[in-house]
């Protein structure tokens, strides 16, 4: 298992890296973070007249961010399986080698992982430098960070396998599963806004998304005001919401194991394994 993870997280990287040089990649890394958040900097700024300075910002710009992370991984998981099948087809040599299939399609994720941590840095950086987001690095409460951040990635890997699973069985327009569902979630989790502005008959999806849990510790880690300022979450203590994130990562631990098993199993049923459709 830990040498399928290991060759995956490196595979991942160099498919992720290598198609450029070093220093048109890094350059690649630090435009399209910024170009992204730029869409709703200027969006906020003008219903705002420009007060950067406020909570509601630093809500919406933290929350964007670490929103990279969940295109990244999850959606990246499920991308993995459409590449290895559909375009560069070595998904049935995988299978007959003796490679763990899961601990692959995490290590993948891993890959996206680092490359996205980039990113987020980068974003972060430059809302602190130039855009008076109120994070100081004396405040942050880097243990509750650094907790929230692993018990996320992990929940975001359940997730993805999970995707992974179900693009198996899917052999037509399966690039659009893991797109479609973080789209999905970014409207319902409070990404960039609070729940409260959905309608009262919405918000109950955006409650049992695991996503706005991770979200709201991460916002709460960085700037604690963010937890007085919504009244979202703010009945749950720092301790409530790790416990509850914890949970959630075992359930959907669970859910990614059953369905991985489930669909693995119909996938060598119905030939889907070696089955190209898309190129």
């Amino acid at each position: 298992m830990w040498t399928s993870l290991r060759t995956a997280t490196w595979l991942g990287w160099q498919i992720e890296s290598n198609w450029a040089s070093p220093a048109l990649f890094a350059l690649y890394s630090i435009i399209k973070p910024l170009t992204s958040a730029a869409i709703l900097v200027v969006m906020f700024g003008m219903v705002t007249q420009g007060n950067f300075g406020s909570t509601a910002f630093s809500y919406m710009y933290i929350g964007n961010a670490f929103y990279m992370y969940v295109g990244a991984v999850m959606a990246g998981m499920a991308q993995a399986v459409v590449d290895d099948r559909e375009r560069f087809r070595t998904l049935k040599s995988m299978y007959v080698a003796p490679v763990n299939i899961p601990m692959y399609l995490v290590g993948r994720g891993v890959a996206r992982f680092l490359t996205t941590t980039l990113s987020v840095a980068i974003t972060i950086a430059f809302g602190v430098a130039f855009l008076q987001l109120q994070v100081s690095p004396s405040e942050v409460r880097w243990g509750t960070f650094l907790m929230a951040l692993s018990l996320g990635i992990a929940l975001l890997a359940t997730m993805g396998l999970t995707l992974a699973s179900i693009v198996l069985v899917i052999a037509h327009n399966s690039w659009l599963v893991g797109e479609a569902v973080a789209a999905a979630l970014f409207l319902f989790c409070g990404a960039v806004f609070p729940l409260e502005v959905l309608p009262w008959w919405v918000r109950p999806v955006g409650y049992l998304m695991p996503v706005t849990y991770w979200l709201e510790l991460v916002r709460r880690s960085l700037v604690g005001r963010v937890a007085t300022e919504y009244p979202t979450l703010a009945a749950f203590s720092d301790l409530q919401l790790v416990v509850l994130l914890a949970m959630l990562t075992v359930a959907f631990g669970a859910i990614a194991a059953a369905t991985f098993c489930r669909c693995d199993r119909l996938a060598r049923e119905r030939g889907l394994i070696d089955r190209t459709t898309n190129y």
